[in-house]
């Protein structure tokens, strides 16, 4: 019982972290720049903030505790 709570606060915590992600301050900060590897640098940081939080849930919910 105690592994599920833990796992429900640190998911709320996961989806605090990508509602400031996703935020219009922190989206603004790379609005502005040339390309990285050849794509906007908006769109690098959106997807690999993306994929980050994708790993960070997988890495919590199958988190074994001992």
């Amino acid at each position: 019982m105690h592994r599920r709570i833990l796992t429900g606060e640190r998911l709320v915590a996961v989806f605090l972290c990508g509602c400031v992600l996703f935020n219009y301050p922190v989206l603004s900060l790379f609005d502005r720049g040339g390309p990285f590897l050849g794509i906007p640098l908006v769109y690098a940081y959106v997807f690999s903030a993306w994929a980050g939080l994708i790993a960070v849930m997988a890495w919590v919910i199958e988190r074994h505790v001992d």
